[in-house]
């Protein structure tokens, strides 16, 4: 799993550039589009044709929802068949944000401490693990503080069974020195997130897929979501990923993602009208507005609680536009990228998607938020 995290935010030239022959411009929006839905999607079509990217969804949100919405270009390179309001996009990190909501509410419900330690979860292996892991709490684990490296060995883990997998990783990746000390600075890992999984599987009995669609997405009312790879093996009926040059993977095979034990680290997709329901909770709760958490919950999720700028789920970086501190991620499976900028004090925020992986798809998705932030601050000015 790949992912970037941005510490400065650029606002790049917006550039016109001529349609790709036989992809088309992909600017039509659907039926009963709003004015600012068609402003979105002119902004997208520019920036796509600027960077060569295959597709482009964007997407701004405030405490009332999804205010406007665009999809242009097409599914797969090489074709002329465009995306839609109604496509599945590839969140990547920006999943650990929903994880570490799922183990807040464990949390609020009682069954969970923010100062748990790994070895209190699994008793019946912690006499195994490295004597410096065993102290290694939930709140590290979600904040990259655990001392453990990035990724574990996914050509050892990639067995469909997901939790029997996460489980094994605790069992075995736990055993190991960890490369820095547990608590002594911040190591972004997603082997951090994947125990946290195993963390809720232990706690409910169900798992951790199952604990998100009980706990987040059903409560939030998001209804088009999945796990892993999009789409109808050999069909062009969602985005296909793309490589950095561009390259079309299919959907759903299994050079499309990471594996399933990678879940709670980044394989959530959905349309970005559902991952906005997910960000407009987190733009509430802070103002006590109803949300699926208590207002003091949130405050913890998004504040760094061991100094440094990465909360839980979180990069935590002080911008004007948002009027102080706002809140951050991106995220890749090196096929498709996601790009998220929340401003709780100004309650609104932008998402954006590519169905490319890469650091052109990434400056799409930098320009792309740019500009909708711009667009943003004309739109609260009416």
């Amino acid at each position: 799993m790949r992912t970037r995290l941005l510490w400065v935010f650029t606002v790049s030239a917006i550039l016109q550039a001529s349609c790709v022959a036989s992809e088309g411009c992909g600017t039509e929006q659907e039926a009963g589009a709003s004015a600012g839905d068609l402003d979105v999607a002119n902004l997208l079509t520019s920036i796509r044709q600027t960077y060569r990217v295959p597709a482009i969804a964007g997407a701004i949100v405030t405490t009332r929802g999804v205010v406007a919405v665009g999809a242009v270009g097409v599914r797969k390179r090489g074709t002329a068949i465009p995306v839609t309001l109604d496509d599945r996009w590839h969140l990547g990190s920006d999943t650990k944000a929903m994880t570490a909501t799922l183990l807040a509410i464990l949390v609020e419900q009682g069954r969970l401490r923010w100062d748990a330690t790994v070895a209190e979860m699994f008793p019946d292996a912690s006499s195994k693990f490295h004597p410096n892991m065993r102290s290694v709490t939930v709140l590290q684990l979600l904040s990259h503080r655990s001392g453990l490296p990035a990724n574990l060995n996914l050509v050892k883990y990639r067995s469909d069974s997901a939790p029997r997998e996460r489980l094994r990783a605790v069992r075995e990746e736990l055993t190991k020195p960890p490369p820095i000390q547990p608590g002594s600075r911040y190591q972004y890992s997603n082997l951090g997130y994947i125990i946290a999984g195993a963390i809720v599987e232990k706690v409910t009995g169900k798992s951790w897929e199952q604990n998100m669609i009980d706990h987040v997405f059903g409560p939030l009312q998001m209804r088009h979501f999945g796990f892993g790879g999009v789409g109808t093996p050999g069909e062009i009926d969602q985005p296909w990923g793309h490589t950095a040059d561009g390259r079309p993977v299919p959907t759903n095979g299994p050079a499309v993602d990471n594996p399933p034990v990678m879940g709670p680290a980044g394989r959530v997709h959905c349309t970005i009208q559902d991952w906005g329901k997910f960000v407009v909770d987190h733009l509430r709760g802070p103002r006590g507005e109803p949300s699926i958490l208590k207002k003091s919950t949130y405050e913890i999720l998004h504040k760094p609680p061991f100094g440094g700028n990465y909360a839980l789920g979180w990069l935590v970086v002080k911008r004007d536009w948002g009027g102080g501190a706002v809140l951050h991620h991106a995220g890749s499976n090196t096929m498709n990228y996601a790009n998220g900028w929340v401003a709780p004090r100004r309650g609104f925020a932008v998402l954006v998607c590519v169905n490319q992986g890469g650091d052109r798809a990434f400056k799409a998705t930098d320009a792309a938020s740019a500009a909708l932030i711009r667009y943003y601050g004309t739109l609260a000015k009416d």
